[in-house]
């Protein structure tokens, strides 16, 4: 079984041990400054950049051609790949889509230290998936409306229950939630009381 859990840094047996009354002052005054600290744009390109020639070099072994694109796009960086014969990258439902995803993160994170809110798109599938999420958004109010009755929608990704979520919140008298355990994790749709 592959550890894909973010690793932690090694601690020596002196970062172990209670710090003194100075050390928590720094401790704190390091938590603040490092929390206010957002990736700027540069970072956040840099982190696309790191993506793409990971995914660069995943394609040159299973020998697909593509055209990779580096951007940040809504406070994000995104790593777009166009080209023909690349459903196998997508998979069904975008499983291997999800998994090229979290590997290209962790190949962010070993070299940056920082983890990644990279989105890995590949041969246009979440733009489609964006519009297809919003109608079923839609359906799912409209009988909510309707029927004054929850709709439970299958269980999804969570990527395209953000889809849905944002579709759902930005509609009147409904409101949206997600419920269970992943991969069962699904939105529930209901009326607002």
């Amino acid at each position: 079984m592959t550890e894909t859990s973010i690793p932690r840094a090694e601690q020596s047996p002196e970062e172990d041990a209670a710090p003194s009354g100075a050390d928590v002052k720094i401790g704190a005054e390091e938590t603040e400054a490092r929390e206010k600290k957002t990736p700027g744009e540069g970072d956040l390109f840099r982190q696309s950049e790191i993506a793409a020639d990971y995914i660069e070099g995943l394609l040159d072994i299973l020998d697909y051609d593509g055209d990779i694109d580096e951007l940040v796009s809504g406070g994000r960086p995104v790593v777009e790949v166009v080209g023909a014969r690349l459903q196998n990258l997508v998979g069904q439902r975008g499983a291997t889509l999800e998994a090229l995803q979290e590997l290209a993160r962790l190949a962010v994170f070993r070299q940056t230290g920082t983890p990644s809110r990279l989105l890995l798109d590949v041969g246009g599938y979440r733009a489609n998936r964006r519009k297809e999420l919003a109608a079923v958004a839609k359906n799912a109010v409209e009988k909510v409306k309707e029927y004054g009755e929850p709709v439970r929608l299958e269980p999804m990704s969570a990527f395209e229950r953000k889809c849905v979520h944002d579709v759902v919140n930005a509609m009147a008298g409904v409101e949206s939630e997600s419920e269970g355990v992943e991969p069962n994790r699904r939105i529930v749709v209901r009326p607002v009381d």
